[in-house]
């Protein structure tokens, strides 16, 4: 999940929160939404052993 934060800058946060927490966790902050989707594509391919 990517949000944008005041700053304007871009944040990938978890898709399910954490157990402990009850908070997504913060995956990563870039300065665009471009840079912040190609990270969470690598991320979920990562996940997947591709």
């Amino acid at each position: 999940m990517i949000r944008k934060l005041k700053s304007g800058e871009y944040r990938i946060y978890s898709r399910k929160p954490d157990e402990k927490t009850g908070k997504r966790r913060n995956l990563g902050t870039f300065p665009s939404l471009e840079a912040a989707k190609k990270h969470e594509r690598e991320i979920q391919a990562f996940k997947h052993g591709k």
